[in-house]
């Protein structure tokens, strides 16, 4: 089996095409491309049901907070606020502990 490795979306156009142009000899594009079984199938099978976006690597993709739901919107802002209060705190934390080290004391 083949570890993985990491690819742009030209990578996975041009294997897809071999694979599918070699009529889906797997073993001939893992062995040019590096690239395990899994993966390709996987690619192949994407290509297929939605074409060249199919291969476009989603991982990562925030939604616009125009297509969330409400429940969704609530939970993004609730995360954003937890966010500035803990940034918030460690700057109390901060500011506390350089007064302490300069000897301020109120």
């Amino acid at each position: 089996m083949t570890k993985g490795r990491k690819t742009t979306l030209e990578e996975r156009i041009e294997i897809v095409a071999y694979c599918i142009e070699n009529g889906k000899d797997y073993p001939k594009t893992i062995e040019k491309y590096g690239v395990s079984y899994q993966q390709i199938y996987s690619w192949i099978r994407k290509y297929e049901e939605k074409g060249v976006d199919g291969l476009c690597d989603g991982r990562g993709r925030t939604k616009p907070f125009d297509e969330m739901n409400e429940v969704e919107r609530l939970k993004a802002e609730n995360r954003l606020l937890r966010a500035q209060i803990e940034e918030k705190e460690m700057e109390n934390l901060l500011l506390k502990k350089l007064n302490e080290l300069e000897g301020w004391d109120y």
